[in-house]
């Protein structure tokens, strides 16, 4: 049976008809979530509900789309749930280091804030008026010439006493005093003091002492009397206030009787203005000393609106691609003030887990790891159900600036994390909070099977693309080359890539080129060129490799026949772009104990696959030929031209063919590359990659002229990754070109060779005049030459 593959096996040809490509515009439904079941199943069973669901960690690769997927998921599920709550943070009137939180029904702080906003207004208006008015002036009056009037009973007596023993009572704003006075009532100076007999001097000075002694226990008494002054003042003030303010706030109060925090709150507010009803009865703001900005005098009564979910439809969905510590769980601000940071309550700013709060918090794994503190910040709001506000600065366990501690909020939210397969891997086994919070896994995948239903829905979401990007519309050819595309994507052509980002990429390019000229819709010419250009953009190294194969700098035989040398084809990625280029191996074989050497791994230039896969070539050299006797040889193997390092098995099959023919003598055809795995009993293993290796050799093939009989023989389990380029398909239906699909060594070598592979005799020996029986026979030669080398040394 022939080797060699028809062109129809290179590559699937999809035709979706325009009647059909009409269709399914029209009628199929549109899908997010195409080909991912298995994600499908984890989301629904990991969100469950808010109280029952876990955390999910959605694990797949860049461009497959499981962004987009996930928020259509949790858009669909957030509709049918509950609004959150509303949070704010108010002043703490005993405390302003603790602002305190409130929580009010969903859209009620923006609503709460204006009622206050509207109290304190009012209460300054009813205030100033009450204390304005003429009731409250005669009642403060009054109150004053009470006063006054004990005043003047309580010091009634001691001035007739004082006048009837000739003193007269001195008061002034710094003392008073008690001055004796003559008949006439002037007062006595010192020098007709000196004058007077010094009995008559104590006796004035002792009166003066029993006066002054009397007058200080009434002095006391007065200002008992004028603490009892103010104090009726400040009753009176406080009664005004009250009777002004509690007619404003009792609407608030039978508004939110049944939220014990507001109703606490605005008890504070009616204490806070009563007990500094001075200062609140100022009319002008004053200024920031810094900045002459005009600061609100009315500030301490602000609500800082943490989450306003008045628009909210639904639970909140939050994507949050820049996970840094403030960014998720909010931060106190500060301003400057005469060189000094200073901070309030109003500062305070909530993050993404606030905006999430009683909904879906989105975040891309790797930015939330590579941030410092907020992968623990998180695990410890999710572990303890509670968002603290804190500066990342007291995490280092000191405090540059001044600053605040904000209740914490009670946290209710599921997180969605989105990473690779590895992160999760490595997260799962160092992390045990990891474990914990996040039990689900939603694995995305890359691919889908093909088959008709799944062209239908992979046209659907190219055709939804489309709209939401406002794009041309697609030819039903064009859908078709996408579709053979994504196969390609997937290299396989039984699959189908669902990597939309990528495809979404070539479809904007196409719509570019068809609007460059101008065209009414997009068709497989466009689609091709944007291929064509983002292969064309990407393979300079590709072309300078090429021109040193043209140049002869790298020696690559494509005619003839050569002995233990054999053209291997090795793949090149470079990121964006990946491309195979033919390798020159050969073989030298020579009398020695030394075995197979692999010089790459010598020279420390093979990886340890590419090591694996020579040691593999030792095992199947002694099962194969060293039955019934002991192998003594000296092989060495080498990639010419190569000073990089080699990784990957790829190559072994190549390589063994050329230790066979460097053992046999027999040539191998210089015009066939090699690719394939071999496992120790040669059987013929897949590689990857298998569309850039045969591409790359058929580069190298065009560039120097077809003959014919150029080609690639690759492995049989490669055949369904077969999606060739149109132009190598078109090249091998002409029969320019060569695709060989072998199971086996013995297939490969006959290929090669042209010579029967041979088959092993019950004697143990081999079919006469085959490749192995050349081997085996070389290998008795060797194994004389090495006794008797080793006979002549004794």
């Amino acid at each position: 049976m022939s080797l060699a593959l028809n062109f129809n096996k290179l590559r699937r040809q999809v035709d979706i008809s325009a009647r059909n490509w009409k269709l399914i515009k029209e009628k199929h439904p549109s899908k997010t979530l195409i080909g991912q079941d298995r994600a499908l199943e984890a989301l629904e069973f990991g969100i469950g509900n808010k109280s029952s669901g876990f955390n999910i960690y959605v694990s797949g690769y860049p461009g497959s789309g499981k962004r987009s997927a996930i928020n259509h998921f949790l858009e669909e599920k957030a509709k049918s749930e509950a609004s959150p709550e509303d949070w704010c943070y108010v002043n703490n009137f005993k405390d302003g280091y603790y602002p305190k939180k409130l929580s009010l029904q969903k859209g009620g702080a923006l609503v709460f804030k204006n009622e206050i906003g509207k109290l304190i207004e009012e209460s300054q208006i009813a205030l100033l008026k009450a204390f304005d008015s003429k009731e409250y002036a005669n009642k403060r009056q009054d109150i004053f010439d009470e006063f006054q009037q004990k005043e003047i009973s309580l010091f009634q007596d001691i001035y007739k006493k004082a006048n009837s023993n000739n003193f007269a009572i001195s008061r002034t704003p710094i003392e008073i005093r008690v001055v004796p006075v003559d008949d006439d009532g002037n007062p006595i100076s010192d020098q007709i003091f000196r004058k007077l007999s010094k009995k008559k001097q104590e006796q004035i000075i002792q009166k003066r002492d029993i006066l002054m002694a009397e007058l200080n226990a009434l002095l006391r008494q007065n200002r008992e009397l004028d603490k009892e002054r103010k104090e009726a003042v400040i009753k009176l003030e406080n009664d005004v206030a009250l009777y002004a303010i509690d007619s404003l706030l009792e609407e608030l109060k039978e508004k939110y009787k049944k939220n014990h925090e507001v109703i606490d709150y605005l008890e504070s507010v009616k204490n806070h203005i009563i007990e500094n009803l001075s200062e609140f009865l100022q009319v002008s703001n004053h200024k920031n000393r810094m900045t002459s900005a005009p600061v609100h005098r009315f500030m301490e009564y602000e609500i800082n609106i943490i989450t306003d979910n008045t628009d909210t439809e639904g639970a909140p969905i939050v994507m949050e691609l820049n996970p840094t510590y403030n960014n998720l769980f909010g931060k106190v601000e500060h301003e400057s003030d005469m060189g000094t940071l200073i901070t309030n309550f109003t500062l305070i700013r909530g993050g993404a887990l606030h905006r999430a709060n009683g909904g879906y918090l989105i975040i891309p794994a790797r930015d939330l790891l590579l941030n410092y503190f907020a992968w623990d910040g998180l695990k410890r709001a999710l572990q303890n159900s509670q968002v603290v506000i804190e500066d990342a600065s007291e995490r280092f366990g000191f405090l540059s600036t001044k600053s605040l501690k904000p209740d914490p909020i009670p946290l209710n939210v599921k997180v969605v994390l989105m990473g690779s397969p590895m992160l999760h891997y490595l997260l799962y086994k160092w992390d045990d909070d990891f474990k914990e919070l996040f039990m689900v896994k939603a694995e995305f995948d890359t691919s889908m099977d093909y088959s008709a239903l799944h062209v239908r829905d992979f046209a659907s979401v190219i055709f939804k693309i489309q709209n939401e990007n406002k794009l041309l519309p697609l030819d039903h050819k064009a859908i078709s080359h996408l579709v053979e595309q994504s196969c390609r994507i997937a290299e396989n052509q039984h699959k189908i890539s669902i990597r939309f980002g990528e495809l979404s990429n070539i479809l904007h390019e196409a719509n570019h080129y068809a609007q460059t000229e101008s065209k009414a819709q997009i068709s497989s010419d466009e689609i091709q060129r944007a291929i064509e250009a983002k292969y064309y953009r990407s393979n300079l190294i590709q072309e300078k490799i090429m021109d040193l194969i043209r140049r002869k700098t790298l020696m690559i035989e494509l005619e003839g026949s050569k002995i233990g040398q054999i053209n291997g084809i090795s793949v090149l990625d470079l990121g964006d772009f990946k491309f195979g280029r033919p390798n020159k191996i050969t073989v030298n074989v020579a009398s020695g104990k030394e075995g197979l050497i692999d010089i790459e791994r010598e020279a420390k230039l093979g990886g340890p696959l590419h090591t694996k896969g020579v040691l593999i070539l030792s095992g199947y050299l002694g099962e194969k030929y060293g039955q019934n006797k002991n192998i003594s040889l000296f092989a060495s193997l080498v990639f010419e031209q190569s000073y990089s390092e080699i990784e990957g098995d790829s190559a072994s099959s190549t390589e063994l063919y050329a230790i066979l023919s460097a053992l046999s003598q027999l040539p191998l055809k210089q015009w066939i590359a090699v690719s394939g795995s071999v496992n120790q009993k040669g059987e013929i293993q897949p590689v990857g990659a298998i569309n850039e290796k045969v591409e790359g050799y058929f580069e190298v093939c065009r560039q120097h002229g077809f003959n014919g009989e150029q080609g690639v023989m690759i492995p049989k389990g490669n055949m369904d990754h077969l999606m060739l380029k149109q132009e190598v398909v078109d090249a091998v239906k002409e029969g320019k070109f060569h695709v060989w699909a072998i199971g086996t060594v013995d297939e490969g070598i006959e290929l090669l060779t042209g010579y029967p592979s041979g088959r092993r005799l019950k004697s143990g020996s081999f079919t006469k005049n085959s490749v192995h029986d050349l081997v085996d026979q070389r290998i008795q030669a060797l194994n004389k030459v090495m006794t008797k080398n080793s006979g002549a040394k004794r």
